[in-house]
């Protein structure tokens, strides 16, 4: 009896091993879908903060707001914008230095250093400052007076002339700077006048065709007055032109309207310098309107003028007139 019981006793305990391996996956199962809804429902599981992080409050949270609002309207907006056009300022500066060859600057150091030699060792400081002034004065004029003869008598190529007369002209403090010759700035503004009397001034030579005497042109002058067309993106071939735009403008003007009699025009290839945020560009041509018309700037900023505006030149560049009636 006990041996026939044998088959029946096994199928009970392999039944009871089955129930249990069934009940551990079934608690596994259970387990996994409890995980699941933890990192996935949006439960109160899902607002437990995890490891590492921070819960903000609401008011906390508006306090940081605050904050970050208070720290930009303390910004200095402006100091920003005067910093980044400085940096303008000094990145065209710094190209305009790198124009000038280096050979051409050799070569002006050169001249110079055989100025000073010839001047003799026992002058003073004064003296050695007037010839090195000296030396500028007769090289633009050399300059200037070469390229009415197509450069013929210049042994310049030329773009050299060109570069080195904007040096002289507008930039003559930096080149020395970079021939490692220095000088104080109040040197630069020192007028030199050992013409004779009764001799005539240099002409100038105006590009383009000749200005009629209505137009009234006046070389390094800038007139003022309301503009009638902006200069910006009004450009001509040469001063007569934009003269004669002014003219016009007068004649085609309706009852009521502005009419020009004022024209401002840059003939310099390089820009004409103004105080204001733009840039001027060759072949400006400024049409403008004033009843008692007044200088703006007249030959040479003065002094006290480029000392609050260092990026003022010499010179003024631009040329006007006024029309005559």
């Amino acid at each position: 009896m006990v041996r026939g019981l044998a088959p029946g006793g096994r199928a009970a305990r392999w039944c009871t091993c089955r129930g249990a391996a069934v009940a551990v996956c079934l608690g596994n199962l259970v387990a996994a879908l409890l995980v699941a809804r933890a990192l996935y429902s949006p439960g109160p599981f899902a607002s437990t903060p995890k490891r590492g992080e921070v819960k903000y409050s609401k008011d906390q949270v508006r306090w940081m707001e605050e904050s970050i609002r208070i720290r930009r309207e303390a910004e200095p907006v402006e100091l920003i914008e005067a910093v980044n056009k400085l940096r303008k300022v000094f990145a065209r500066e710094a190209k305009r230095r790198k124009e000038l060859p280096l050979e051409l600057k050799q070569r002006v150091s050169y001249e110079i250093l055989q100025r000073l030699r010839d001047l003799g060792e026992d002058r003073n400081t004064t003296e050695q400052r007037e010839a090195i002034e000296s030396w500028r004065v007769e090289k633009l004029k050399y300059i200037r007076s070469s390229s009415a003869q197509n450069i013929s008598n210049l042994d310049l190529s030329i773009e050299e002339s060109r570069m080195l007369k904007r040096a002289l002209e507008f930039n003559w403090r930096m080149l020395l700077e970079d021939i490692g010759l220095w000088i104080p700035p109040y040197v630069y503004h020192i007028e030199h006048d050992e013409k004779p009397e009764n001799e005539p001034e240099e002409e100038e030579i105006i590009p383009g065709p000749p200005l009629p005497p209505e137009c009234n042109a006046e070389l390094h002058t800038d007139y003022g007055g309301a503009a009638v067309r902006w200069g910006l993106t009004h450009h001509k071939e040469s001063a007569a032109d934009c003269c004669q735009a002014c003219i016009d403008q007068a004649k085609r003007a309706k009852a009521g309207a502005l009419k020009c009699n004022i024209w401002v025009y840059c003939p310099s290839e390089y820009g004409c310098y103004s105080p204001d945020k733009y840039e001027h560009k060759h072949q400006e041509c400024w049409l403008k309107q004033a009843d008692h018309p007044k200088l703006n700037f007249k030959d040479r900023y003065s002094e006290s003028y480029r000392d609050s505006h260092p990026t003022a030149p010499v010179v003024v560049p631009w040329m006007s007139g006024v029309i005559s009636a």
